[in-house]
Order: C-alpha cells, then structure tokens, then sequence
C-alpha cells in the first residue's frame, strides 16, 4: 500500500475544480461519501505511481460507469450520459490545479460543472425534438467556430475514455476520428458536438432495429443489420444486369449483402451475397453505369466474386457526388475484411474472441452513420470511422492490426467495459459469454490500461506516417500534364506485335506449356553459364539481318505500303465515344505515373528527403559490392532461376505474403516529388 500523507488525504488541494467536481458526482452516483472514494483508491494504490490526480479520476470515472451505464439509452436521450462521460474527459485532461494565467478558462468549466444538476437529471429538464434541431443547427460547419470560451476536449482525452468506454470511440481508431469530429472546431470537442453524436449513435441504433429482414431470409443469430438503402423511407438503388435496370432494396449486415428487386406489391425474394466466406475472392470496386451500359455516371459499385455467375452492379443515384456510393463502398469492404481478419488469425475458434472483433465493427458503422448525421453539410469520409479499411490503406496499417490481434488473444473473459459488453447494454446483442466480477475491474483495467498505451503508442506512429504520405501524395496531385494527342489510336495499334510477343514470353514463364519453359530455361541458363551471351546476341542479329533480307527478296515493303488502322466498330457511336475517353484516360494516368516516378527518382538525386535519399544509397553501395565480389554470371542466372521459380506452385505459395511489396508501395509513396511549375518563356 502506498504512503499517502496527512496533506495528500485532502483531494481538494491538489486536484482541478473540474476534477473535485468529477469526483462529488461520481460519489453522488456510487451512493458514498468522495472521502470514503479516496480512501479505497488509497488502499490498491501501488507505491510509487505518477501522475496522482489523474490516477483517482480515472478510478473514480471506471467506478462511476457501472451505475452510469445501466439503462444506457434512456440516460443518453436525457444527456446524463453525454454530461457525465465528457466531465470525465474534462477532469482527466485537467486534473490538477492550472497556473494563475488559465485560470480564467477554468473558471469558465467550473460554471459548467455548477449547472450539472440542472442537466443531468432523467425526466425533469428532458429537452424536446425542436432544442435537438437546434444543436444540429448549431454544430453546423459555421457555428462551432464561434464557440471559443466554453470548456472543451482534446485528443488525448477522447482516446482515453475510448479505451475505458467504447462507444464514443475505439482506442484502435480514435484519434482519426477525433480529427474528423473536430474538423471545423480547430480540433477541440466541444460539449454539445459529443452530445448530439452519442445521441445520433443511440437513434441510429433504434432505426435499425425496426428494420425489417431481407424477404425469404432468416437471419443468423449473431447476423445484425447494419446499413439499408431502397426502401420506401431512403433513398433509391438500382441494380444493373446488362441493358436493364432494376430498383429495390439493399441491405447489409455483418455478414451479407442482400439485394432486393421491387415488385408490384411487395420485394422479390433476395438475393445473397455472403461477405464471410475466406475461400473465395471478393472484388468489390467503384463503378460507372448509365443507360445501355455507357459508362457516364460514376455512382456505381460492382462487386465479383466466384460465388456469382456475373457482377452485381449496384448504382446509388444523387444528384451531385457520389457520397453515397463511397459510403456503401467501404462498408461491404468491411466486412469483408473483418471475416479476413478473424480467418486469418484463427478467432473463428473462438466464440468470444470473434463476437469482439464484430461488436467493434458495428460500432464503428454506428459510429459513421452517426458523424455523417451531424455533419450533413459537409460527411466525413468513411474510412477514419471504419477500423480494418482504415488500415488497409495507411501505411503500415498491418501493424496496428497485428498489434489488436495480439491485445485480443488476451481476452478471456467479457471485461467491463468492452464493445460487446456496450452493445449489450444497448440491447442491441446478447452474449452467453463469461462476464468479469466488479471484483476483477481493477486487474483489468491495469491489463487495459498496458493494452491501449501499446496499441494507441503503435496508431500514434502510423498516424504520423500517414500524414507524411499524405503530404507526398498531395504534392503528386499537383503535378498536371496536358491531354494526349489524336494519335492514340494509332500508336495503340502499332504497338499489337510487342503485345503478342509480350503475351507469348509470359505464357513460357508461367508454365503454361512445361515442356518449352524447361528448353527455353535450360538453354538460357547453359549460354549464361558458358558465358555466350555474345554468340546468342549476334545470332540474334544474325537472324533479324536474315528476315530484313527475306523481306527485300519477296518485296514485301510494296505489297504493304502503308498501315491501315481499321476504325470500325459494332458498338454504337455513343459506346465509341464513353471506350476513347476511358483510353484517354487510362493513357492520361500513365503519362502522369512515368512523370512522377521521374520527379520522385530525381528528387532521391537531389536528397530533397534526405532518409529516403539515404536509404537509397546504402543499398546501392551494397548491391555495388555484391556486384563487385560474386561473378555476374551467378548472379543472372540467380535471377532468371528466380524469375521462373516464382510462377510455380511452389514459388507462389512461398511468396504469398505480400507485406514486403506493401513495404516497398508505402516508401515509394512516401517520397516528395520536385514541384513542376510551367511557364512561358516568351511572355
């Protein structure tokens, strides 16, 4: 037991206005005296430990929540959870006394913690759906800039009652959506932003409960509802199946996907795609749709997989945008990458472990739908609310899903307070798993505490160097080039020979005809051994000297005097126009990657970044040595050997971990470009 002294025994000396309050509340809520609550934190209070204000309000606040939480969507309509959580956050960021030049903006706070009362109780002060329109209104895109004295939240804060609380927050992607929560408040969250984004999490969890289930479908028990589209009360979806178009209703859950085509009086029966299955290829992607198939509008996403004999091309029709599109987008890949997760790190086996990993995926859609009601003026992107698609495009995100993957193995138990425990008192699930006593709530939140600053020190650094490829990228976006010439077509066209020959080298690679890929291999690797490679080349010239000569003799330079480029086409003229600008643009983009990857290559030369630049340099000192120490002619034949190996069943299932080549993506995307500034020099 620590040793507390005389003068440490009266909280009020050393602990913020903020906190003393915090802690009369959490008293108040537990039915005991605040002296009686110091008393039992002294007494489990390791000798030694930092940081003493702090340490009791977080004691004090994981108290507090369990009296708090019971009846959870009754005390967040009446904002006794909302003003009770952010007063936790207040106190933690401040927990003790502030020097005497911010004591003004304390000063401020602690009127707002004199009229807790007056806020919190149940029924008396309970505020009516016109006071709700007008907090939306406020937390418009204008209106918080003008909230400048009242007692805000910051980051490190909101990442912490994520940790202790998952609802507001998950600890794996808090401070991403901490930074889009607070966009237009110059990143501070203010009380009535929280307030009316826990209670949209609260009705949107009411909306989908009253959902009704796809027809003919019998929902799984552990299958939930998670974002629908279609039906009468939102906002039309159309299937496309070649030239014809169908409405109907679409619905997601953390398992499917359902599609249901309208009908005269009622839906037809759905038609189900199952995201959970691991054993096969789910390629979900944007697309364009319009009518007779012309790709002109680009509200579309097209989903192909081998469970289906034809992609389901699924268009959201807005008239600006497409918002919507985007948002169901990353939802399917959600879950789709939630079942690749559990699959790959064996949680199927375990019931606890995998209900976990759904519960936190469906608060974090909850979370999403939520953010995107409160700022309808300008939506967040999903991404930064959404956990594994997150991931799977920041830089080195795998290593924050290695690093969850490991916290979760160490569940055994459903711990106070984690996100299936959440989703319980929500009434949305119910679990028959093992709950932990009130007994073990201080182990565990030690184990907790130890968990989340790992995990939160790991986002911290991914979030950092998502910000430099960020930066990167945005510099990539400048660089601009002008549209290609008429000549596409026919460059197109002049190139079809090396395209045969290019089809015909990687079908002998690939394996595709075993007896010519042994000759061919075999007879490279002799002439490289012997060192012939002079003897092959001028054979090589050898025989195209020996065509040019055949060529003469039969004149065939008269007969073909010139290159026809056929232009015609059995698709329509609309067709035709939509199929040259889909090349133009894909010629477009390949310019622009040969321009940048120069810019980026001189810039390594110039050492504009210079750990990149760095980098470069020690490994091409070390492949200078290599070079220089080992005959080339073992090294080529390593390589060509090397080259051949990988496209058999053994070199592929050997090579099948991608992370060194997403290793090589993220430091290539890292790299600044040098700006590009056109002028005219005659002006």
């Amino acid at each position: 037991m620590a040793s507390i002294g005389e003068g440490e025994r009266r909280p009020k000396k050393f602990l913020s206005s903020i906190a003393d309050s915090l802690l009369h509340h959490c008293a108040q809520a537990l039915n005991t005296k605040p002296e009686s609550l110091v008393e039992e934190f002294e007494s489990e209070l390791e000798p030694g430990v930092d940081n003493y204000s702090r340490r009791l309000v977080e004691f004090c606040s994981l108290k507090a929540l369990e009296p708090l939480s019971c009846n959870l969507s009754e005390k967040i309509n009446n904002g006794e959870f909302s003003r009770f959580t952010y007063d936790m956050m207040l106190a933690w960021e401040k927990p003790t006394p502030l020097p005497d030049k911010h004591r003004t903006t304390e000063c401020i706070a602690k009127e707002s913690e004199d009229n807790i009362d007056s806020v919190v109780p149940v029924n008396e002060n309970q505020k009516d759906d016109s006071d709700d329109d007008d907090v939306s209104l406020f937390y418009s895109d204008i209106m918080p800039l003008l909230v400048s004295e009242e007692a805000s939240v910051g980051e490190d804060a909101y990442v912490w009652f994520g940790s202790l609380f998952p609802l507001a927050s998950d600890i794996v992607n808090a401070r991403f959506t901490f930074e889009n929560l607070t966009a237009a408040t110059a990143n501070r969250l203010h009380y009535p932003a929280y307030d009316r984004f826990i209670k949209e999490m609260d009705k949107y969890i009411d909306y989908l409960q009253k959902q009704a289930k796809p027809t003919e479908i019998e929902l799984a028990d552990d299958e939930f509802i998670l974002h629908v589209e279609g039906s009468t009360q939102t906002q039309k979806v159309v299937r496309h199946t070649g030239a014809s178009s169908w409405p109907g209703r679409l619905t997601l859950t953390n398992k499917a996907l359902y599609f249901e085509a309208s009908g005269v009086m009622s839906y037809e029966p759905a038609l189900k795609i199952n995201l959970w299955r691991t054993d096969i290829d789910h390629q979900v992607k944007a697309a364009s749709t319009g009518p007779w198939g012309a790709p002109l509008f680009d509200k579309a996403i097209s989903y192909q997989s081998t469970e289906i004999s034809e992609p389901l091309i699924i268009e959201f029709p807005e008239l600006t945008g497409s918002t919507r599109r985007d948002l169901w987008h990353a939802l399917i890949k959600e879950v789709i990458l939630l079942h690749r997760f559990i699959s790959m790190y064996n949680f199927s086996e375990s019931p606890l472990q995998s209900s976990e990993m759904h519960s936190r995926a469906i608060l974090g859609v909850i979370r999403l739908h939520a953010a995107r009601e409160m700022l309808k003026m300008s939506p967040p992107p999903p991404n930064s609310f959404l956990i594994f698609v997150l991931y799977d495009d920041v830089p080195k995100g795998d290593y924050v899903i290695e690093e969850l993957a490991n916290s979760l193995r160490q569940t055994s138990m459903i711990t106070p307070y984690d996100a299936t425990d959440v989703l319980k008192r929500l009434d949305l699930i119910s679990h028959p798993f093992e709950s932990s006593s009130q007994d073990k709530v201080q182990v565990l939140e030690e184990e907790q505490r130890n968990q989340a600053e790992s995990l939160d020190s790991t986002v911290g650094q991914i979030k950092d160097e998502a910000l430099e490829v960020g930066i990167a990228k945005a510099a990539v976006h400048e660089v601009k080039d002008e549209g290609i010439a008429d000549s596409l077509l026919v460059l197109v066209n002049l190139l079809r020979p090396f395209r045969i020959i290019l089809s015909w080298l990687q079908s002998l690679v690939s394996w595709e005809r075993p007896a010519r890929t042994s000759f061919l291999l075999v007879i490279t690797l002799v002439t490289i051994y012997i060192e012939g490679i002079g003897y092959a080349l001028s054979a090589l010239l050898a025989g195209i000297a020996g065509a040019i000569i055949w060529s003469k003799r039969k004149n065939i330079g008269e007969r073909y005097s010139e290159v026809v480029i056929d232009t015609s086409s059995d698709k329509s003229t609309m067709e035709s126009v939509v199929e040259a600008q889909q090349a133009l643009k894909g010629l477009h983009k390949i310019v622009t990657a040969v321009n940048i990857t120069i810019l980026k290559i001189w810039s390594l030369f110039t050492s504009r970044s210079t750990k990149h630049t760095d980098k470069v340099i020690w490994v091409m000192t070390g492949v200078a040595l290599v070079l220089a120490v080992v005959p080339f002619k073992y090294i080529l034949i390593g390589a060509i050997t090397s080259l051949f190996a990988a496209n058999t069943g053994i070199g592929k299932s050997m090579s099948s971990n991608p992370q060194g080549a997403r290793r090589l993506h993220e430091w290539w995307d890292s790299i600044p470009v040098i700006p590009v500034r056109i002028v005219d020099s005659s002006s």
